[in-house]
């Protein structure tokens, strides 16, 4: 499913105990972030053992079926008859864990009545959350589980929290509990007769888990620059028919967009980083995301990899591919993955500006406005004179953790920059 996917989430079985299965045929409907896949079958036979349910959140490499291969395969034979063919998610490479201080006291097992998946089990245990705190978590997964975002949201609010005390046998002073930091409450809502109330599907619901999480892991700050796009305008006019028939795809302005910001972001790389407690990761690919609103009215954002490697002809037929298919609900789980920066156009919905918010865990977004003929004033070698040029806001949402006003202000202007200097004969 890719390098960067951990769990996925069992949605529907498309195939009951005791079917014949044929190579390819798919098997397993599965949740990956905001991408449903279908897993095929890997070999012919009977399907004999579902190892998971459905709502089940596994990880990566987790057996979820087993298939009884070979010629005496029958819905009917038993399951030793032959060797079986085992389903599961291939694993990603492992990351390396930094040591991590855990007491003996917090070791995270599932409870009785609660089911916890390994995933925010062994994240539970990194961060030392013994099993009463993870029992007192609201869940916002299926039957209430708590989800790895629920965890990641109570981790990010739990620095507020006061360290226990550890009592000695001859101590006799009252030992401190600590104290969860108080949490938001959403106002109470009245509904009114004429009122409809609408359930969040599954994609709305992570959108705005992420939100959230995001506001409260980051300070945003945002920095605005209006720049002149009259020469990008009047060069794209002028070659996007020679364009298309060349390149066997439209040429729009998100390509542009996206390869000054793959110049800019090789100009200043530190608002190409994450932030992982008190160290920087900063990153070696250059991956740019793209938010795109989808018919549904969800946003999903598919990343270009190594965009910096691309020249115009590629970062087009990548953006026009990867929008075409997030219409059509066909993305790959890998292609919604290791994005380290993001671009975003509001101004396809006719806006000037916008203040976007950081795409977790990266530190920096960039939001595009409408572009709009306006008098505005341009030197020229007889003076100052007032023309009608077509120009654009761009809004610099950054993490000011990392992210200083002088590198999140002068990484937008770069941007700027390199767009008001577009060459008008420049080359296809």
């Amino acid at each position: 499913m890719g390098e960067s996917v951990a769990e996925a989430s069992i949605l529907s079985w498309l195939k009951k105990e005791g079917d014949r299965v044929t190579a390819d045929e798919p098997l397993v409907e599965i949740a990956t972030d905001k991408v449903n896949s279908e897993v095929p079958s890997p070999e012919d036979g009977i399907l004999v053992s579902c190892r998971v349910n459905v709502g089940d959140t596994v990880q990566v490499g987790h057996v979820i079926a087993i298939i009884e291969t070979g010629d005496g395969a029958s819905a009917s034979a038993p399951v030793a008859a032959a060797a079986p063919a085992i389903i599961e998610v291939p694993a990603a490479p492992a990351a390396p864990a930094a040591p991590v201080a855990v007491s003996s006291g917090t070791a995270v097992v599932s409870s009785s009545d609660r089911f916890y998946s390994p995933l925010v089990k062994n994240i539970s245990k990194q961060e030392n959350i013994s099993q009463a705190e993870l029992d007192s978590i609201s869940g916002t997964g299926q039957n209430g589980r708590v989800t790895k975002e629920d965890l990641m949201g109570y981790i990010a609010s739990r620095g507020n929290k006061v360290a226990p005390i550890q009592a000695t046998s001859t101590a006799s002073a009252p030992v401190s509990k600590s104290v969860e930091a108080p949490r938001v409450k959403g106002p109470t809502i009245t509904v009114g007769p004429n009122d409809e109330i609408i359930e969040m599907d599954r994609m709305r619901k992570l959108i705005a888990d992420h939100m959230i999480m995001s506001t409260q892991v980051s300070p945003h700050v945002t920095s605005y620059v209006e720049a002149d796009l009259t020469n990008v305008v009047m060069w794209r006019n002028k070659v996007k028919k020679q364009f298309e028939a060349n390149a066997k795809t439209k040429l729009t302005f998100t390509p542009i967009f996206i390869e000054a910001v793959a110049k800019a972001i090789r100009d200043f790389p530190g608002v190409n980083a994450s932030v992982d407690g008190n160290n920087i990761i900063m990153r070696g690919d250059i991956n740019i995301g793209m938010a795109a609103a989808l018919p549904s009215g969800n946003l999903i954002v598919p990343v270009i990899k190594n965009a910096d490697q691309l020249n115009l002809v590629g970062i087009a037929k990548k953006v026009n591919d990867l929008a075409e298919r997030a219409r059509a609900n066909k993305l790959t789980p890998d292609e919604i993955q290791g994005g380290t920066y993001t671009l975003t156009n509001v101004g396809s919905f006719g806006n000037v500006m916008g203040t976007p918010i950081i795409n977790q865990p990266q530190v920096a977004i960039l939001a595009v406005g409408a572009i709009r003929k306006k008098p505005a004033v341009i030197e020229t070698p007889q003076g100052d004179a007032i023309a009608i040029r077509h120009m654009m806001f761009l809004s610099h949402s950054y993490d000011h953790r990392i992210v200083d006003g002088a590198l999140g202000g002068r990484f937008v202007r770069r941007v700027a920059d390199y767009l008001e200097e577009w060459d008008v004969n420049r080359e296809i």
